[in-house]
């Protein structure tokens, strides 16, 4: 019997927008927490009439969390004088938990309906490589954004690399922070979201893109393999000629595109369900803060892409046609999901949904 599979990749961005305004002050201003719940209880209203419809299929939400994630570090910059600083892995595991803990609202809103499903956090660490291009060529937005005198002030004062983001609605620039974002290799907790799946639990994975982890590779002393990792901590145990090392993981300062990692979950879920001989139907949908995917982005002969094949879809990100840190990782997901298994992928806003299924709004690649 067929299995039907959607994955609702909610940006950072859908949670907490970077740019808005404060009509009192004109300048723009973070979204406080009840704000963000708001959003986030809004957002579950809409994935839950989304599952009513056909309450028997299996679910995942997957989330990214560059505001959030710039957020916490701006915290923890404020409080030097008498905390310790935070470092980009821990970051983003916060993240993981508060924003889980926000879109499990998705069980109120589901129970409320007479859908008894849960919404639930899988605390995820997701494997890079450490030498990654990407370490020395930092691409992902993280946190407020700034016009671009307060984002050169920062980069001057604080260290931190600055780009340009996007224009606003006015036409202003937008300037944001950016870190190393590696390309995500393996999902170390994926057979408790596989299974939580089976059970028909709804797992909230890969949050921010996942933990970012490398493998520790033993250095071999007096016989020893010796296993060093973050905080000076420290695995050893007896040498023995030929056999394999350890799986041992420690932190990475990074933030992972949280798309590139949904696809490698998506990916890595329907070969278990193959290797089952189950026979599952997956479609990936990246919500995000724009109508999907567009020609010339901002600019006076800007185009919607409606529909896009596999093939077309490759051709246009070959060609760089899309911009780093925005979209070009959405549509590199996509590419990734679809050659992964995957049958549709759509990029849209959350309460385009039904506009987007019906070829009205947003992009569906594949299909």
């Amino acid at each position: 019997m067929k299995k039907r599979m959607k994955i609702f990749a909610l940006g950072g961005n859908e949670v907490s927008p970077p740019g808005q305004v404060d009509l009192q002050t004109g300048k723009v201003k973070i979204p406080d927490l009840g704000e963000q719940w708001k959003r986030t209880s809004e957002t579950s209203e809409i994935l839950a009439e989304i599952i009513k419809e056909n309450p028997d299929d299996y679910y995942i939400l997957t989330h990214g969390n560059g505001p959030q994630v710039g957020n916490i570090i701006l915290r923890a910059e404020y409080s030097r004088p008498i905390l310790h600083m935070l470092p980009l892995d821990v970051c983003d595991a916060d993240t993981q938990g508060a924003m889980g803990y926000m879109l499990a609202q998705l069980t109120n809103s589901l129970r409320i309906t007479g859908i008894n499903r849960i919404a639930a956090e899988t605390v995820t660490r997701v494997v890079v490589d450490e030498y990654d291009p990407n370490f020395l060529n930092p691409t992902k937005f993280i946190g407020p954004s700034y016009n671009k005198h307060e984002a050169l002030l920062r980069q001057k004062k604080d260290g931190h690399i600055m780009k340009f983001y996007k224009m606003d609605e006015n036409g202003n620039e937008l300037w944001r922070w950016v870190v190393p974002s590696p390309e995500p290799k393996d999902i170390l907790e994926i057979d408790i979201i596989d299974n939580n799946i089976r059970t028909g639990i709804i797992p909230i994975a890969v949050g921010g893109g996942g933990i970012p982890v490398k493998k520790v590779f033993p250095e071999i002393i007096n016989g020893e393999e010796i296993y060093e990792c973050n905080y000076g901590i420290t695995y050893k145990r007896k040498h023995v000629p030929g056999q394999n090392s350890v799986d041992i993981y420690t932190g990475v300062e990074a933030v992972i595109d949280k798309d590139l990692a949904t696809a490698l979950l998506g990916k890595m879920l329907i070969e278990k369900a193959r290797d089952r001989g189950d026979d599952l139907e997956c479609e990936l949908f990246i919500f995000t803060d724009v109508d999907g995917a567009k020609l010339n982005y901002q600019q006076a002969d800007q185009k919607d892409l409606r529909h896009l094949t596999l093939e077309e879809a490759t051709k246009l990100y070959d060609e760089n046609v899309f911009p780093e840190g925005s979209m070009g990782p959405k549509i590199k997901a996509a590419i990734n999901f679809l050659n992964g298994g995957g049958k549709k992928v759509f990029i849209t806003k959350v309460n385009l949904y039904k506009e987007t299924i019906s070829g009205k709004a947003g992009t569906k690649i594949g299909g």
